[in-house]
Parts: structure tokens; C-alpha cells; sequence
């Protein structure tokens, strides 16, 4: 068995439906329990994250970075940092803005830095992109391209209940599926 917490804050709904769908994927894996953590509640579950195997981390990208919110749950988990509480738990990370690129790839090497501080190990995506040729869609898994992590775009004006496009939580629902896969095979390692 093996435990998967992923740790997310939404502004506005969009980032909770991505986290939805990395639990989705990561649940699909045999043996697997997932755990959501809205970054408000994080300090009350930090048994949670403290006892994961693996995190994955999400939040929106506002501005160019990750929200103040996330920021502010990053800079709270300096004592478990310091006691090396998540060294070697996997982890991974996802991210949406309402612009195509948006600058979400900074978002997400804030992600992987801050878990590289407390000593884990990164899980990427291993989707090759989509929609990058004339015979690509919208519709394309991975159709922002990128292998750090799984993107989405939000248009401002649509709620959660619309965006990000299917194709987009699909390829989030592939990247929980995928730290699910390496946590298994993490678990079973050590």
C-alpha cells in the first residue's frame, strides 16, 4: 500500500478540479490511497503529508509564480525542511493560469525547487506534447507541452465546472497516475 497526499491551492476552482483529477489518475493504481489537501487545511493535516510516500504539489500561477496562498504553505513547512521530514517522499507538481503559456513553467521549477529543499525526488511528466503539429488538436493530452509537470489553461471568464478542457485534467489524471505508478514502485524498493 502506498499513500499519495496532493496539496493544492484554488483561487477560483480551477486548480481543486486539476488536483480532482491527479487523485482520479493516482487512484487508478492498485494499492494506492490518495489524500486532497486544500493548502487551508494543511497544517491540520500534516500527519497526512508528513506520512505520504509521495506529494504532489498544485497551485495556480498568478503573476508569473505560484499563489501568495501556496507561498505562504511552502514557508510553513520550514521545521519539517529542517528536520528532513520529506526527504526521499516523491513528488510532483501541476499548475493552471487563464493564458496559454501564462509563465506556468515558473510555477512549476517553484514547485520542484521547494521539493528538491526538502530533499525529495522528483516525478515529471512522460507525456510527449500534443497539439504541436498540423494534425495536433486542443484535444491533444499534454497539448501545453511539459515535462515538468502537468499545465492547464482556464479561460477567465469559464468556471471550474467547464475549465480547464477535458484534455487538460486527462493529462493531469496521467501525471496521478504516473507518481502512483513510481510510488509503488518506490514503496516496494526501499
Amino acid at each position: 500500500m502506498s499513500s499519495i497526499a496532493i496539496v493544492y491551492h484554488s483561487g477560483y476552482g480551477h486548480t481543486a478540479v486539476l488536483a480532482q483529477s491527479v487523485a482520479l489518475g493516482a487512484a487508478r493504481v492498485a494499492g494506492t490511497e490518495v489524500h486532497l489537501v486544500p493548502v487551508e487545511e494543511a497544517e491540520a493535516k500534516a500527519a497526512i503529508l508528513d506520512g505520504a510516500d509521495a506529494i504532489v504539489f498544485g497551485s495556480p500561477t498568478y503573476m508569473g509564480s505560484a499563489s501568495a496562498r501556496f507561498h505562504e504553505f511552502m514557508e510553513a513547512t520550514s521545521k519539517t525542511w529542517y528536520g528532513r521530514g520529506w526527504k526521499d517522499k516523491l513528488a510532483a507538481g501541476f499548475t493552471v493560469s487563464a493564458s496559454q503559456s501564462g509563465d506556468k513553467l515558473n510555477t512549476l521549477i517553484q514547485l520542484a525547487v521547494f521539493a528538491a529543499q526538502h530533499g525529495m525526488v522528483w516525478v515529471g511528466n512522460d507525456l510527449l506534447p500534443g497539439n504541436n503539429n498540423s494534425k495536433g488538436s486542443v484535444e491533444d493530452l499534454n497539448r501545453l507541452g511539459s515535462f515538468l509537470g502537468a499545465m492547464a489553461q482556464a479561460n477567465a471568464d469559464e468556471g471550474p465546472d467547464v475549465a480547464p478542457p477535458h484534455s487538460d485534467r486527462k493529462t493531469a489524471e496521467r501525471l496521478g497516475e504516473r507518481v502512483a505508478e513510481a510510488t509503488a514502485r518506490w514503496v516496494r524498493g526501499k
